[in-house]
């Protein structure tokens, strides 16, 4: 038996103020629920204290073979209780809480504050019935339910199945892409349901920053071809533009959390920063002149997209380790810039997995990190002014350069 506080100290008196707390807090919900009259459910306030109390006071008696008589004894009673419910809705939820809370008051003698906190738990379970139903019976869609289920194979099942091991220096980790594709499918579907619970206000804004999660630069270039067009107007436009970059620099905390989890401590201030300011001038323009509301998909990821980034982020960290390796720091430098022309979260997973996994961020990484910033925003006014002319390049540059300097100078700053 592990040690327990004796009968007549303090902490017996709290084993049991917990337990009787715990019970409470169960009895006073199913209390609520109970009915009355012949149908009405067995078990109330009452119940549920004393068998929290009875679980506290056995294992405070010291006797594994009195806790497991109790446990038994209140299955019993649950199993005769469920099999004489004769109300029109005959669930097992009463019965398995009062089984647990007999577990809870068992567990207050040996962890208080464990057993308070699944307390509240379980009350918050039961309370929430009504909107969990709606929830899962109203509000989700066929396609989410089994998207979720994917992701959580995914990461439950098929990720820590991934060997853990570079194949070609410190890059090309099985594990560390299989992260990354897990946090691609997991920011999407997270800004999917976002997407959907406001879509009655501010949907056009969340739509803009949702795609940012996607791709920024191809969004900049969709919207500055309608403005080409005439359909919107070139400062809309650029609020909407401004908005996808907020994804943009929070993208590079996924990527640091899955490549490189050491340096987040310097690179959540910058992006922090920087996701901020772009999107109060982001929404500031959008106010001006609002875009159209966007319908939300029906899916809550795309595998392939996401299995497409992680695939172009894993190929990139290959090429600029390869180069890297021919020139040295110039060649770091060289293809980290070339490669946030292209994309800037693949330049930062390259500058992330060519630092040493056991030390802060060094200064040429984040001399790196800042040019390919910097670099990667001037490619995005360069494509707002290819695709929609002068007037949405100019509305779309003060943003970029605000969040592109301030990034840098936190950056800079914290070192």
């Amino acid at each position: 038996m592990p040690n327990l506080p004796d009968f007549l100290t303090a902490d017996a008196a709290i084993t049991l103020a917990v337990a009787l707390g715990c019970g409470l807090l169960i009895g006073i919900e199913r209390e609520r629920r109970k009915g009355e009259g012949p149908q009405r459910a067995p078990a109330g306030v009452r119940s549920f204290a004393l068998a929290a109390l009875a679980g506290a006071t056995a294992m405070l008696l010291g006797s594994w073979l009195l806790v497991a008589v109790g446990a038994a004894f209140v299955a019993a009673l649950a199993v005769v209780s469920h099999a004489r419910d004769k109300s029109d809705d005959p669930g097992v939820t009463t019965e398995i809480a009062l089984f647990l809370i007999y577990l809870i008051g068992v567990l207050s003698a040996l962890q208080p504050a464990l057993a308070a906190g699944m307390a509240v738990v379980v009350a918050a379970l039961l309370a929430a019935r009504e909107w969990m139903h709606r929830f899962a019976n109203e509000w989700l869609q066929p396609g989410e339910i089994r998207d979720g289920i994917v992701l959580a194979a995914l990461a439950l099942i098929a990720l820590p199945l991934m060997p853990n091991r570079p194949l070609w220096g410190d890059v090309l980790n099985l594990r560390v892409l299989g992260q990354l594709f897990v946090l691609l499918l997991f920011i999407q579907a997270l800004a999917h349901l976002a997407r959907r619970l406001l879509q009655a206000r501010h949907a056009a804004a969340l739509s803009a920053l949702v795609s940012g999660f996607a791709s920024s630069t191809a969004l900049i270039a969709m919207l500055g071809a309608q403005v080409r067009e005439g359909r919107i107007r070139p400062g809309a436009a650029a609020g909407a533009g401004l908005l996808s970059c907020v994804a943009t620099t929070l993208q590079l905390l996924v990527v640091a959390a899955a490549v490189r989890p050491m340096w987040l401590a310097s690179l959540w201030p910058p992006v922090l920063v920087g996701s901020v300011v772009v999107g109060v001038f982001g929404w500031l323009q959008l106010r001006a002149a609002p875009l159209p509301t966007a319908q939300a998909a029906q899916r809550l990821f795309s595998l392939r997209s996401a299995a497409m980034v992680a695939t172009m982020l894993t190929g990139i960290q290959a090429v600029v380790y390869a180069v890297t390796l021919w020139l040295g720091d110039t060649g770091f430098m060289l293809a980290t810039l070339l490669a946030s022309l292209m994309d800037l979260h693949a330049a930062a997973a390259a500058v992330m997995s060519h630092g040493a996994a056991d030390i802060a961020l060094p200064a040429l990484h984040r001399s790196a990190l800042m040019a390919a910033v910097a670099v990667h925003g001037l490619n995005k006014a360069v494509v707002a002014a290819i695709s929609g002319g002068r007037a949405f390049a100019l509305a779309l540059l003060p943003g970029l350069v605000a969040q592109a300097g301030l990034f840098a100078g936190v950056l800079w700053w914290i070192r």
